[in-house]
C-alpha cells in the first residue's frame, strides 16, 4: 500500500524516477480498487433498477487518478532513461501498448541519468 500512497502523495510529479516495484505495486492496487468499484456501481445499478450499469464511483476514481497514472508512467520511463514523450507510443494501436510494456518491464538505468539518481541506490 505505501507504493500506492507514494505515487499519489507525487500527483503531478513528472520529474525523476520511479522503480519497478512502485509502478508495478501502484498498477496492481490500482486495477482492484477499479475492480471494486465496477462491482460497487453493478450493484447500485441493480438496486436502484437501472437498465444500464453507470459506472458512476468508478468513472470519478478513474478521472482521480489519471494524472498520478500518468506521471508514474514517465518517471517509469525515466527510469528506463526514455523521455516521458515515449508515453505517446501508446496512442499507436495494438504495437504501441506492446512496446509500452516492454519499456516497463526493463530494469533501471544503473547509476544516475539526466533524470536524476537511482531510486534503487538511494
Amino acid at each position: 500500500m505505501k507504493w500506492y500512497l507514494s505515487v499519489l502523495r507525487n500527483y503531478a510529479v513528472f520529474s525523476g524516477r520511479a522503480r519497478r516495484m512502485e509502478f508495478w505495486m501502484f498498477v496492481l492496487i490500482n486495477s482492484i480498487f477499479s475492480l471494486l468499484l465496477s462491482g460497487i456501481d453493478r450493484l447500485m445499478a441493480r438496486a436502484l433498477e437501472w437498465e444500464a450499469s453507470i459506472p458512476i464511483l468508478n468513472g470519478i476514481y478513474n478521472l482521480v487518478v489519471f494524472l498520478p497514472s500518468l506521471a508514474v508512467a514517465v518517471r517509469r520511463l525515466h527510469d528506463t532513461g526514455r523521455s516521458g514523450w515515449w508515453i505517446l507510443l501508446g496512442l499507436i494501436p495494438c504495437i504501441g501498448p506492446i512496446v509500452l510494456l516492454v519499456f516497463f518491464f526493463q530494469n533501471s538505468q544503473p547509476g544516475t541519468n539526466q533524470y536524476g539518481p537511482n531510486p534503487k541506490e538511494i
